[in-house]
């Protein structure tokens, strides 16, 4: 169903804080021409939180047309579970090929709490559904499984970074046929993935988010293409060069992970607007850095040879 660089865009926002979707048809078609493997729209870099309900159809609607059919289009749901399902029906009803169910905001429940919201959540649709463990959202070995065997759900992505427990899910869940076995997807969906990326393989994660492809396509997919075929340099070159310069401005202010995407993208020529509080946008001092630090790892691909279709 997916492989490949999944794409996360950003949601544009007019100056009168309204969704610019001809700013979002164009990035979101920028990014499937430059070779994504799947569109996450109105997700966590899309800034799900911020969306009503009317905005979030637009959103998905407008991605659904944009691909038009060339990669699988997922759309964002959660917060709290009447919502979650209205979402759901929502991205269902303008045509996407699947959920990613994020996690519900501010209270913490158990396990078994977490396995009834999905529950609901994935029988309010038919659409097949990633769900994300991260934040108010972990799930132990016995309620990843329980969870995998829910009949919708068809992957689960992992923003917790805790590989010790996540290995042990994995190996449970490839093990057991009613979970789906080895068809069903795991997804590294840490912040700025690539940093983490070859950790997540070495415990068999393949598949993970890039948000750099979302303003830096060219040095992403150079990534990917050195992570999937062994070159060990490269990989470690655009680490060093970019991927961690780019993580040390990120962990400076708490939301950069969204604000810090949305500026690159801006000064990639393409007016998407600021991000909704409680994000903020970059400061002046920390907006210069990061236009540094994109034109650095831009630098490193002249030896690599990679460029866009």
């Amino acid at each position: 169903m997916l492989e490949g660089i999944l794409f996360f865009p950003v949601t544009p926002f007019t100056s009168d804080d309204a969704i610019d979707l001809r700013n979002l048809s164009d990035h979101i078609d920028a990014g499937v021409r430059a070779g994504a493997g799947g569109v996450f729209v109105a997700c966590g870099t899309g800034e799900f939180h911020a969306l009503d309900v009317r905005e979030f159809t637009s959103v998905v609607r407008t991605a659904v047309e944009t691909v038009g059919g060339r990669v699988p289009v997922f759309a964002g749901a959660g917060g709290a579970l009447p919502l979650a399902r209205q979402y759901a029906r929502a991205a269902e009803q303008s045509g996407a090929d699947g959920l990613l169910l994020m996690p519900p905001y501010l209270v913490r429940g158990p396990a078994a709490g977490l396995v009834a919201y999905v529950r609901q959540v994935v029988a309010a649709t038919s659409l097949p559904a990633v769900v994300y463990q991260r934040g108010t959202a972990r799930f132990d070995v016995p309620s990843a499984l329980e969870v995998a065997r829910l009949p919708g759900v068809v992957g689960l992505k992992d923003g917790t970074g805790d590989l010790d427990l996540l290995s042990r899910i994995v190996t449970a869940v490839r093990a057991d046929p009613a979970a789906g076995g080895r068809e069903f997807l795991f997804f590294n969906g840490m912040p700025t993935a690539e940093v983490t990326a070859l950790a997540y393989r070495g415990i068999g994660v393949d598949l993970y988010s890039s948000a750099a492809f979302c303003f830096a396509p060219e040095i992403a997919l150079a990534f990917h293409r050195a992570l999937t075929t062994g070159d060990d340099s490269t990989v470690q070159r655009l680490l060093a060069g970019f991927f961690h310069p780019f993580v040390t401005l990120r962990e400076r202010v708490p939301g950069y992970a969204v604000g810090l995407v949305k500026a690159a993208v801006r000064l990639r020529g393409l007016d998407v607007g600021g991000v909704r509080p409680p994000l903020t946008d970059p400061a002046p001092e920390d907006l210069a850095r990061l236009e540094r630090i994109v034109a650095e790892g831009r630098a490193l691909l002249d030896p690599v040879g990679v460029h866009l279709p």
